[in-house]
């Protein structure tokens, strides 16, 4: 049986688009799947074979855990790599000279990303690390057999020849089988929700104070994980946190059943340059659950999600208020964009059609 190896070295090892979708894809697909990622010890879940690496949050260590993870690597003597952090690329490059088969992951859009790291001061060395790893990643990928992308903007940075773009779509099956969470504050209330990571780029400042602007009755449910307790601290003063059922992080899974209960989705990233062309997943997630939900108005979201969504300037935040008031009063316009919604996940945003691109991929390199 070919050997397939999956590796990070950021991500935990559930992630959704690493092992929810790709490795147990691959694993249908007929190939044994190896995955090189944090956990507690080797183990074997669900028919992967986990090879743990340390559980450490230290941003100097993560340099070792590479070097852990290509020694790691080499020992398991898989025909082909695939690797899922722009930190691990030297470590492709180094199993590419041995002769090994490698691909490369790119979740996101890394050099337009670090222009918005606010630990990296100042400005200036932002940019000046952006230009570099731009420079370290066109090197590197010269070297590898094939790079994956998750949208069609990313794929222009790379070679026609060597890219396939797999987007990050949801695992329908798995969310039609979720249940609904039945617990509202009382039946009468309009449940809002956002699911992901508790920074400020994603507008979460903007959508709690939206709450005291909403005439209606409405509670938010919000998962995820707080950027920093400072950051954590001053969303929790704002006007509207009151209204705020904090539920925290759970597993991707686990964030469906409240979806479900929910009656309106939430995605107000900035305009940072990484985002403008993105496809954020929860909100393919929302359309899933056959719900409407209001959304930053950037121009290619506007193309991929109308009639789905309302969409609004993220930092207006009366402006989100009237998207949502807008969708309590006329329940007949949430109702049908809901559908609508449903009608376009069904149609073309499924993993179930999508996993065919990364199938026919290892087939192609493994030829």
């Amino acid at each position: 049986m070919i050997k397939i190896c999956h590796i990070t070295t950021v991500h935990p090892y559930n992630d959704e688009r690493i092992f929810n979708k790709e490795c147990l894809s691959l694993l249908n697909a007929g190939y044994e799947v190896s995955l090189i990622a944090k956990y507690k010890e080797d183990c074997t879940l669900e028919g992967i074979k986990i090879s743990a690496l340390p559980v450490k949050k230290n941003r100097f260590y993560r340099f070792f855990l590479q070097i852990e993870a290509l020694i790691k690597a080499f020992k398991l003597k898989a025909q082909v790599y695939h690797f899922h952090d722009p930190e691990l690329m030297f470590a492709g490059v180094v199993l590419k000279i041995f002769g090994k088969r490698v691909i490369y992951d790119v979740h996101e859009d890394i050099v337009k990303q670090v222009l918005y790291k606010a630990w990296i001061r100042p400005a200036l060395l932002r940019r000046i690390l952006s230009g570099l790893i731009y420079f370290v990643e066109q090197f590197c990928t010269l070297f590898f057999d094939r790079i994956v992308v998750v949208t069609a903007d990313i794929s222009k940075k790379f070679s026609p020849h060597k890219t396939v773009m797999v987007c990050n779509y949801p695992v329908l099956s798995q969310i039609d089988q979720a249940e609904l969470d039945t617990k509202k504050t009382h039946e009468n209330i309009t449940r809002l929700i956002y699911a992901g990571g508790l920074t400020e780029i994603r507008g979460i400042r903007e959508i709690i104070s939206s709450l005291s602007h909403i005439r209606y009755e409405t509670e938010l449910i919000l998962l995820g994980e707080w950027e920093s307790d400072t950051y954590k601290g001053e969303c929790m003063k704002l006007p509207g946190w009151e209204k705020v059922k904090y539920i925290g992080k759970v597993i991707p899974e686990a964030v469906y059943p409240y979806i479900k209960s929910s009656d309106i989705g939430l995605s107000m990233l900035y305009p940072a340059k990484n985002y403008l062309t993105s496809l954020p997943v929860k909100a393919f997630e929302y359309m899933a659950c056959s719900k409407p939900f209001i959304m930053s108005d950037f121009d290619y979201w506007e193309e991929v999600f109308t009639g789905a969504a309302l969409f609004c300037d993220p930092k207006d935040i009366e402006g989100i208020a009237r998207c949502a008031e807008q969708l309590i009063a006329d329940k007949n316009m949430a109702a049908g964009m809901g559908r609508k919604g449903r009608q376009l996940i069904e149609e073309k945003y499924t993993w179930e059609k999508e996993r065919v691109h990364l199938i026919n991929m290892y087939h192609d390199i493994l030829k």
